[in-house]
């Protein structure tokens, strides 16, 4: 049987602590290249969906059980990451608690738009913005051709 070949996938959790005030959101430190701070985020395992793979690798990558409340956007420009192309699907999600670096993490952080760190990985610049966008004014990632 035909198989395509496709972009792998990969689903990324912006994740709100909402027991802190401002609700601050939590970055990681990529352990592996490219290096950087990132959104939460991995790849999709086959029988998972995007929503399952976004809270496994949010709880293996800061030990945070987070709740999805939005889908903030799908990014899918081919050269979002230097490695393949990557399509992903970022969510908002919800937590408790004080995160804690596993797996691929070297390190996690509690952001606010004001002290964001200097080196963002992927396209996780673009990302940030249109979540700041979505606190805003509510609004969730616009369409881009």
């Amino acid at each position: 049987m035909y198989k395509p070949t496709t972009p792998l996938l990969a689903a990324d959790t912006l994740i709100e602590l909402i027991d802190l005030p401002g609700r601050p959101f939590v970055l990681i430190e990529r352990a592996n290249p490219p290096f950087g701070w990132a959104v939460p985020g991995g790849f999709v395992d086959v029988g998972e969906t995007l929503e399952q793979a976004a809270m496994r690798e949010a709880k293996e990558e800061t030990c945070l059980e987070a709740r999805l409340v939005a889908l903030l956007g799908i990014y899918s420009n081919p050269q979002r990451d230097p490695r393949n192309h990557t399509v992903t699907a970022v969510y908002i999600a919800e937590a408790k608690g004080t995160p804690q670096a596993a797996d691929d993490a070297k390190n996690c952080g509690i952001f606010t738009f004001d002290n964001l760190p200097a080196q963002l990985a992927f396209d996780h610049d673009q990302v940030i913005a249109d979540y700041r966008h979505y606190r805003l004014a509510g609004e969730v990632t616009p369409l881009r051709f």
